[in-house]
């Protein structure tokens, strides 16, 4: 995993366990890698990859069976995906309309550009 070094890793590591179960690759209620299997994964320390489960904890996304390992939670994806939307919403689209401003793009110029992203994609 390529690390950048506008957030911190441990976030990084969160963000990454967040999209393997938003895409299905581990699924909910199903166990998934140890914090040791992770670190060896991203090739991390264990202690970082431990500091992300526990923040994933703290938000629900993830729970541990006592001696059986950690677990996505029933409803991860759909909290992923609120969480998500939400932060898009409140710092990623302030920024693109600033910018938009900034550079006189109209609205309609970004609805037409969006669905023709939307016509490729779907070809």
């Amino acid at each position: 995993m390529d690390f950048n070094n506008t957030q911190a890793i441990y976030l990084q590591i969160a963000d990454y366990v967040c999209d393997k179960i938003q895409l299905k690759v581990w699924k909910e209620d199903e166990k998934i890698p140890s914090v040791r299997e992770l670190a060896v994964m991203l090739e991390v320390n264990p202690n970082t990859v431990m500091r992300s489960y526990e923040y994933l904890q703290h938000q629900e996304i993830i729970y541990t069976k006592r001696g059986m390992g950690y677990f996505a939670q029933a409803n991860a994806a759909k909290s992923i995906l609120k969480t998500r939307q939400q932060q898009f919403m409140n710092e990623e689209l302030p920024l693109l309309f600033k910018k938009m401003q900034l550079l006189s793009i109209p609205v309609t110029e970004l609805q037409n550009r969006y669905e023709q992203f939307i016509n490729q994609k779907n070809n």
